[in-house]
């Protein structure tokens, strides 16, 4: 069939359980869906997932995309004799357009405070005095625009990094170990237990002109036996309450602590985790998601 500018796409989007989810993947599939999504449909938060595990929200919806032409009457019915008639299930017709496009007009840069910007790599930031952060979205967490990862930036933004060691514990992207660095720190280690998240951060720092000998990665941090002037860790909170000793071990007396991947209501179980170690001295906020910083004792 030749596509005419003119000619809609047609998507089906099913509203589903997390249960439920893969299972309707599967069936759109097996209609001749090109493409099949997951959106969040009740605006329920998804915490990092560990390796390997992959989370999704309780309400789900499920998203197909079919080629200009398909008869949606037919598939609609296919859906609901397979499914049932108590899911809902909808109908959309989408213009045809350029899609690569349209998913790179999603992304902008982002300020993360008075000097630092996360921007992809096809746009640019025009402030003079701009330390941008050049990274593209992917699959390893953390690319500026969730709060948590946010938080750390502005936080590191306000600091003065110069000539200091810093850990990024849980580095995902890398993303915060390459602002560090590109706000004046001396070096960087950057720990994470996924493989994919090792491979992601030395991709994004060569593209950020970053030197391997200023950005160290390992998989784990039990042989390290050095201490930093500053730790990051924005991972989730069982993890961080389990690293405490660990995280103790690494920061420097007088050191700083930044901490996040938490829900404000988690707030005060890490605070109790980590208070015979460290000193809190401030708490930030963005949307339901919290920031502390803390001193080494």
């Amino acid at each position: 069939m030749i596509k005419t500018a003119d000619q809609d796409w047609l998507t089906i989007k099913v509203l589903t359980s997390s249960g439920k989810a893969d299972e309707v993947s599967t069936l759109l599939e097996e209609l001749g869906a090109m493409a099949v999504t997951y959106e969040d449909a009740a605006d329920s938060p998804i915490l990092e997932p560990l390796p390997g595990e992959r989370r999704l929200w309780p309400q789900t919806v499920v998203t197909g995309l079919w080629e200009q032409g398909r008869d949606g009457t037919s598939l609609l019915l296919a859906l609901r004799t397979r499914l049932g008639d108590n899911i809902p299930i909808s109908e959309v017709k989408v213009q045809d357009q350029n899609w690569v496009r349209a998913w790179m007009d999603q992304f902008k840069p982002i300020a993360c405070g008075n000097r630092l910007w996360i921007c992809p790599s096809w746009l640019e930031v025009k402030e003079p005095q701009a330390v941008v952060v050049m990274l593209d979205p992917g699959l390893a967490f953390g690319s500026g625009s969730h709060p948590t990862t946010w938080l750390c930036l502005n936080a590191l933004d306000s600091m003065d990094l110069t000539g200091l060691r810093v850990l990024d514990f849980g580095c995902g992207s890398g993303i915060l170990g390459i602002a560090a660095l590109k706000l004046g720190a001396q070096s960087c280690t950057g720990v994470d237990i996924d493989p994919q998240a090792l491979q992601a951060s030395r991709s994004n720092a060569e593209r950020n002109h970053i030197e391997r000998s200023r950005l160290k990665l390992r998989s784990d941090s039990t042989s390290l036996n050095e201490v930093f002037a500053l730790t990051v860790a924005n991972i989730l909170l069982g993890p961080l309450t389990d690293l405490e000793g660990e995280i103790a071990r690494l920061t420097d007396r007088g050191g700083t602590l930044l901490l996040s991947g938490l829900l404000k209501e988690q707030s005060h179980t890490v605070r109790q985790a980590y208070e015979k170690d460290f000193e809190f001295v401030e708490q930030k906020e963005s949307e339901d998601w919290v920031l502390l910083r803390a001193l080494r004792r």
